[in-house]
C-alpha cells in the first residue's frame, strides 16, 4: 500500500513537473477554434443591450438580435399588451422563454397561456403565433440562425 502511494506521488509531482514546462506564453496569440474558422456569419463575442438597436418586428413589436452564428441565433422580443406574433412558420427549430409577461401560445393548433418562467419548443414548419396578454419579453433562440433578421 505504501508502496503503491509512493508511485502515485512521484506520478502527480511528474505531471505537474510536465504541466509547468509546457505552460502557455504569457500572452499567447489568439487562436481559432474549429467553429470560428468555419463560420460564414458570427456576431462580436460580446453583446451589450444598450448597444444593440432594436428593429421593428411587425405590429409595433420590436426586438433585438443577440448572439448568432451559422448554427443559433438569440433574439429578445419586446411585447406591449395586445400585441400580437402573427402566426406564421419557418424552417427553423425555435425555443421561446418566457422572461417577463403572460403570453397565449398558439403552436400547431394548441393554444396555451404561458407565464414568466415557461418555454416552448416550435419544431421546424410547425404554424405559430401568439397575442401577448400582459407587457412582456421574449427570449427567442433559433437554429439555424435566421438570415432574414440581419441587416
Amino acid at each position: 500500500m505504501k508502496k503503491s502511494l509512493t508511485i502515485l506521488t512521484l506520478g502527480a509531482i511528474l505531471l505537474a513537473a510536465a504541466s509547468c514546462a509546457t505552460r502557455p506564453k504569457e500572452n499567447p496569440e489568439p487562436q481559432q477554434t474549429q467553429n470560428e474558422q468555419t463560420m460564414t456569419k458570427q456576431s462580436a463575442n460580446f453583446i451589450f443591450e444598450a448597444e444593440t438597436p432594436w428593429e421593428d418586428a411587425g405590429g409595433g413589436v420590436v426586438r433585438q438580435v443577440l448572439g448568432y452564428n451559422d448554427n443559433i441565433m438569440m433574439v429578445k422580443v419586446k411585447f406591449k399588451k395586445g400585441q400580437e406574433g402573427a402566426m406564421h412558420s419557418h424552417p427553423h427549430s425555435q425555443v421561446t422563454y418566457v422572461a417577463s409577461g403572460v403570453f397565449e401560445f398558439t403552436v400547431g393548433g394548441v393554444t396555451k397561456i404561458v407565464r414568466a418562467g415557461d418555454a416552448l419548443y416550435k419544431q421546424p414548419n410547425i404554424e405559430h403565433g401568439c397575442v401577448c396578454l400582459e407587457d412582456g419579453i421574449l427570449i427567442d433562440c433559433f437554429n439555424p440562425m435566421r438570415d432574414t433578421f440581419l441587416k
